[in-house]
């Protein structure tokens, strides 16, 4: 009876929180005298989406680019701090899609969400990592090899995580050598500037902010420990419904022709990264390459790659059954599609 009371209560928790980010974060993005989409899919002018976002710059982005201004129907965002939150409400039929890093999707198929992946955000140059595994200042520590017995801040189920588990499986060390102290971002960023943690895997800018205080980057979230991969997960509800399924497919489409906008205009990308996430023009310059990506049908080798770091969380304990990536895997967008 407690372990239902307290699955209640989490559940209820979750919706207060989307429904807090809707409520500050809503914006609209209909038109007001239609378009070609109202002509083609007169089923789609009724239809409302809701988008999760993680500061990225895409909400302006969007309205920068034009990317909607002849869709039938609306779209509102809902800001989330981190990606296992985003794909629960995905799954929760809270928000019908949202992207997140390459772990929250292998997470929340271990506990049998319902949510897809439907499209890839493939980086331009994965070596220009938005995150890594950062020690203060003053630390002894040089090498990953040197994390054996030291605390490790990360938010649980996220990219981060990830990183944590492929570096140290690159030492012959795993989560046992370690203490995984499993805090969201903000909680993070505390223990960590006050010493409570010796190390921190996070990411930008939040990391950006640290290395400007004086951390320093010991282990930078770059191939071959990390792919540099984001993903866009959709809602198994809004999946399972045709109209809305087809029209999803298009807001897809019209939200990578946005981030190619971005791509084509520096400047107006730092400037919505800016904007979005509350961070200075100046620091979003200094990780705009980072934030280089191209929106992807979901192609094999990328499966491949993810089930990779599926096999290696369930190798050492961090989820509680193996997943099949393919399975979690639903394209919605054209075989080859890549834009950006």
């Amino acid at each position: 009876m407690a372990r239902r009371l307290n699955r209640l209560l989490a559940g209820a928790l979750g919706a207060l929180i989307v429904a807090g980010s809707l409520a500050g974060c809503s914006t609209s993005s209909d038109s007001a005298n239609g378009g070609a989409a109202d002509g083609k899919n007169p089923e789609w002018k009724d239809l409302t989406f809701t988008v999760g976002e993680q500061s990225d710059g895409i909400v302006s982005l969007i309205k920068e680019s034009g990317a909607f201004k002849d869709a039938s129907y609306k779209i509102n965002f809902a800001k989330f701090e981190y990606g296992p939150p985003l794909v629960a409400a995905a799954a929760n039929g809270d928000i019908d899609l949202g992207m997140v890093g390459a772990v929250p999707p292998i997470t929340a198929a271990a506990k049998n969400l319902d949510f897809k992946i439907i499209a890839q955000q493939a980086p331009y140059d994965a070596t220009k990592g938005l995150e890594g595994i950062i020690v203060p200042k003053d630390s002894t520590l040089q090498t990953a090899a040197d994390l054996k017995g030291k605390r490790i801040a990360v938010p649980q189920g996220s990219s981060a995580h990830g990183l944590v588990l492929s570096t140290l499986k690159s030492v012959g060390l795993t989560p046992k050598d370690v203490e995984l102290v499993y805090l969201p971002p903000k909680e993070g960023a505390s223990a960590f500037d006050s010493g409570k943690v010796d190390a921190w895997s996070i990411w930008d800018p939040l990391q950006e902010f640290a290395v400007q205080k004086g951390a320093r980057v010991l282990v930078p979230g770059v191939p071959p420990l990390d792919y540099g991969n984001l993903f866009y997960v959709g809602s198994g509800k809004t999946l399972k419904d045709p109209v809305r399924r087809a029209a999803l497919a298009d807001v897809l489409t019209r939200i990578s022709k946005a981030y190619a906008f971005g791509n084509a205009n520096k400047d107006a990308h730092i400037k919505a990264i800016a904007k979005d996430s509350g961070i200075t023009e100046e620091q979003a310059a200094k990780t705009i390459e980072g934030w280089r990506y191209r929106l992807k049908w979901v192609s094999p080798e990328t499966i491949a790659g993810e089930q990779t770091l599926a096999d290696n969380f369930f190798e050492v304990g961090e989820i509680p059954q193996k997943v099949d990536v393919t399975s979690t895997v639903d394209n919605i967008l054209p075989n080859g599609y890549d834009v950006g």
